[in-house]
Formats: C-alpha cells, structure tokens, sequence
C-alpha cells in the first residue's frame, strides 16, 4: 500500500468501522455527505432493463470469452485495501453484453501472438463503491458514491496482458492498483519495452471500442456509459442466469 493511502486509511478506518459492517440502505444524505444516484439494486427491474434492452444484459466474461484467466483481487485480500472486498469465494465477474463481445475480440487477437488477457476486476456493484469511499475517502483513489463508476454500470474492466504457455503477466512497468505517476497513460520514462507492452494492450482495446483512463494503465471503460444504469446486484444472483 503507498503512502498516500495508508495516511488516507488511518484517517479514516477508525471512523467509518460502522459503514464496512451496516447495510448501506440504512444511510442517509445527512450520514454520508451526499446524494445517492439512482441504483438499480433489485435483480427483478435488472431484468426489467434487460427486456427492453438486450445489450444490458450483464455477461460472465469466462462464458464470453474463452480462455481468459481472473485474478480478481478484491475477492482475496491481495489489494491496496490488504481486505476482502468482495463476498469470500467470489469466483465470477461480469461486463455489458457488448463490451464482453468486444473484450473476446481482443483476446482473439492476442491469442494469434500467443497471448492472452488476465482480468482483475470489472463489474463492481455499487455498495463495494460506498465500502472503498468510507474507507479512503479521496478521489484520486477510489470512484465518489454520488457518481457510482464505470464498475457499478458493468462497462468498466481492470486487465493486463499475459502469455498463454506460461501464464506470466507482460512486464507494465507497475503492477494493478499502483497509485503513482508510473501508472499513468501518459507516463513515458519507462523502458522501451515496457511501452511498447502497454502499447499493445492500448492498441488492442481501442480498436475495439474501449476508452482508456488516463492515471491507470490497466483500465479502460465501454463509451456511453449513461446508458447503463448504476447496479448494485450481488454476484450469485447475477450468476442465476448462467
């Protein structure tokens, strides 16, 4: 964990001890300090939307995507957080229909070089959000409940690149959730290859439509994301339809 964040969970976990074991539905705008977007937190109108509109379905990446490997960090306490974040045992991630058909069209290329993707997160549901804020409280850091993020909608994905035969992850000069410059887009004083590595995952996944975030290297996001609505459905039941 850097600096930054240790400073910031000190200040902050001692304080907020109730908000990581109360059900979020029992805070409020004067508790929390803002207004809570609209959340759709009933798989039944999950569903609803997915009626009207087929391309909100949310799908399991594994069953999108042959061969791609997760590393989902906040199922295991191996994150910033150094908790489990997600329920123990969490096994699966999800993306929006459209965005998993676009991520096997980037594994599909990578596979032609022998490569493939490793994904550490993607669809996050938004009480996680409200869990991250209580505890750090900072936005360089971690997304502002008011706003939910490209996590909570299922259009956001954490990844890296890895080679299949071994399994070893291409060398980004960072490792997922670095809080340094170092992990910028934009970051050059890096050796060539380790540009040209993130080149290559930069290239792949804007040609396919994905948009990337300027201080990670690993994240990119689907576009248009306010035509997904702000999901606060548990995993398991998301995996009811699989």
């Amino acid at each position: 964990m850097s600096n930054k964040i240790q400073k910031a969970f000190r200040s902050y976990s001692c304080c907020c001890l109730f908000f990581i074991t109360a059900p979020f539905y029992q805070t409020t705008a004067q508790d929390t300090g803002y207004i809570r977007p609209p959340v759709t937190s009933k798989y039944e109108e999950y569903k609803k939307q997915v009626k009207q509109e087929v391309s909100k379905t949310m799908v399991e990446l594994r069953d999108a995507v042959p061969g791609i490997v997760y590393d989902l960090r906040y199922a295991s306490t191996n994150n910033f957080m150094h908790r489990l974040m997600y329920p123990a045992g969490t096994r699966q991630t999800f993306l929006r229909k459209p965005a998993a058909e676009a991520l096997n069209n980037v594994q599909e290329e990578l596979a032609k070089k022998g490569m493939g993707l490793k994904i550490f997160d993607a669809y996050r549901p938004y009480s996680v959000t409200v869990k991250f804020w209580d505890l750090i409280r900072d936005e360089r850091f971690v997304a502002h409940p008011r706003n939910g993020s490209g996590h909570n909608r299922g259009i956001a994905v954490d990844l890296t690149i890895i080679m299949l035969k071994t399994g070893q992850e291409l060398n980004m000069g960072t490792g997922f959730d670095n809080f340094s410059d170092t992990a910028h887009q934009g970051f050059s004083k890096l050796p060539e290859a380790v540009l040209q590595n993130r080149q290559l995952l930069r290239n792949l996944m804007e040609q396919n439509g994905f948009k990337p975030y300027a201080d990670e290297w690993w994240h990119y996001s689907w576009p248009s994301a306010v035509k997904f609505e702000i999901l606060d459905i548990e995993f398991k039941k998301l995996a009811k339809d699989l």
